[in-house]
């Protein structure tokens, strides 16, 4: 039985197209993250107050005070991205 290795080869045109699709996925330069940081919505002192408010009347062990601890983490971390 003969061996032809040209067989095993992709064709230029699926190579060229793949490589292509894979180029689309780098939406970012090598430079750096410029413009990947999501923007942080500004709350007003009384917005603030008020958050607080409605989370210290929750109930002992509400999930939603959870949640909100792990967006005030995700709001320091977009800072830090900028």
């Amino acid at each position: 039985m003969q061996f032809n290795a040209r067989c095993w080869m992709p064709p230029a045109a699926a190579l060229a197209t793949v490589m292509g699709l894979l180029g689309g996925c780098a939406a970012v330069g090598s430079d750096g993250l410029h413009g990947a940081c999501p923007p942080v919505v500004a709350y007003t002192r009384a917005e603030q107050a008020r958050v607080a408010d409605e989370i210290a009347a929750l109930p002992e062990g509400a999930v939603i005070a959870e949640w909100m601890a792990d967006y005030a983490v995700m709001r320091d971390q977009v800072r830090a991205c900028r």
